[in-house]
């Protein structure tokens, strides 16, 4: 064999282990974090500081470009770029063994990092999964350099052949064999938890409410070839948010606090005080404010919930305009999302809910369940919080959301719009002949 084919093949060879050293790093680090909280994967944490870091007009682009594909487009983009940077390292280990295990290691602590600085993290332990996976990977990588590279440490073999090739197949095959079982493992734990949500989901009844929807009339659900119903179907409701991965939470374990300034009863409420109290049922329109006009990010649904105003008055709460010392209430996600919502708007009349049923059903994983927040007429990254865990009263000038420290409008009631699905032909008016 020649010295240049030799090479070559250790090239390709070193670019497989690389991407497989890659493959065991994320394979473990799911596994880690199926272990400890799906939301510190590494993906998910790496993604989820790309969406914050994005300006606000490269993520309006995104949502019209791609809509509620951005999220997977994103994600392809991470592992892509991982995929390349996987294959210069396994080139950089065949000349210097440890510094490509160290560059493998160097990516675990931008996971790490990303992971304590989300506004979601739970405690320390969402590092593991990044810092375990970058040292499986590096792992994996240091073995089967050391297979190509020969005796030594980052030392170029002495002929063309002096590689151990049986070596590193065997090596290869068992890192990979290990991978798969890890990656395996963590979607079956995942799956089960994820089947416990599910589970509690399923065994929701949602009570007939006190306070219902007027029936849909024939001239308000026109059936006309081409126009869109007038309520949303769950499946084809828009979804934008940033969440990578859409919370599944049990709902017998949810809890919600409501707190702060002007609180004089602070409140903590079960999913199971929300199916028992005073419930109303109301047609409410959402849009996001990325939607142009005639955009698809619109939709009417049916939703069923208890009268936050309601609730904020049981907590001692008084709108600004009687005197009340907060002007914000600020609701967390348990993604940690957070959204600012106006107390007057909130409290002064309009049917702003804790929604926990959309179209007859309880709310879909994907729009919030178990609990999510609608509010008519305001657009929903100043209102619709979905996964919502935490209400907070405070002030605009105490507190800036999420999109307000993105400069975003504080206070974004919605604009009205109108589009025409199904226009007609157009027939030009001429004078009669004299």
């Amino acid at each position: 064999m020649t010295t240049n084919r030799a090479f070559l093949i250790r090239g390709a060879l070193a670019g497989a282990g690389a991407l497989l050293a890659a493959f065991s790093s994320l394979a473990v680090a799911e596994l880690g974090a199926a272990l400890t909280r799906p939301g510190a994967s590494p993906v998910v944490v790496v993604g989820g500081a790309s969406i914050d870091l994005t300006p606000a007009p490269l993520k309006d682009w995104a949502v019209r470009n791609f809509g509620t594909n951005d999220k997977l487009v994103l994600q392809a983009g991470i592992l892509t770029v991982l995929a390349l940077c996987a294959v210069a390292l396994g080139l950089l280990a065949l000349r210097h063994r440890r510094a490509g295990a160290l560059g493998v290691l160097a990516f675990g602590v931008i996971g790490a990092l990303a992971a304590l600085r989300r506004p979601d993290s739970a405690s320390w332990t969402d590092v593991l999964p990044s810092a375990v996976g970058a040292l499986a990977g590096a792992a994996v990588l240091y073995v089967l350099s050391g297979r190509l590279t020969g005796p030594g440490n980052g030392v170029a073999p002495h002929g063309p052949d002096d590689w151990d090739r049986r070596g590193f197949l065997i090596a290869a095959s068992a890192a990979a064999a290990a991978s798969a079982g890890a990656g395996a493992l963590g979607r079956g734990l995942t799956a089960a938890r994820t089947g416990d949500a599910a589970g509690a989901r399923a065994a929701v009844t949602l009570p007939a409410p006190g306070s219902p929807a007027p029936a849909i009339t024939s001239r308000t659900a026109l059936r006309l070839p081409g126009m869109l119903p007038f309520t949303t179907p769950n499946k084809d409701f828009y979804r934008v948010d940033t969440a990578l991965v859409v919370p599944e939470i049990d709902a017998t374990a949810w809890r919600l606090e409501i707190h702060g300034t002007g609180v004089t009863r602070p409140l903590t409420l079960t999913f199971q005080d929300l199916l028992e109290g005073e419930l109303i049922e109301r047609d409410i329109t959402l849009t996001c404010v990325s939607n142009e006009v005639g955009g698809p990010y619109a939709g009417t649904a049916r939703w069923i919930g208890v009268r936050l105003a309601d609730l904020l008055r049981q907590a001692g709460i008084r709108p600004p305009s009687r005197g009340g010392p907060a002007d914000q209430l600020v609701a967390r996600s348990v993604d940690g999302m957070t959204l600012g919502t106006p107390v007057e708007d909130v409290m002064d009349g309009r049917d702003a809910m804790l929604a926990i049923g959309m179209n007859g059903e309880p709310l879909p994983f994907d729009h919030g369940f178990p609990v999510r927040m609608v509010v008519p007429g305001l657009y929903g990254y100043v209102s619709a919080c979905k996964w919502i865990e935490d209400i907070e009263l405070t002030t605009f000038d105490a507190d800036d959301p999420y999109w307000v420290k993105r400069k975003w409008a504080r206070k974004a009631p919605v604009k009205t719009q109108s589009r025409i699905d199904t226009p007609g032909p157009s027939h030009a008016r001429h004078p009669a002949p004299s």
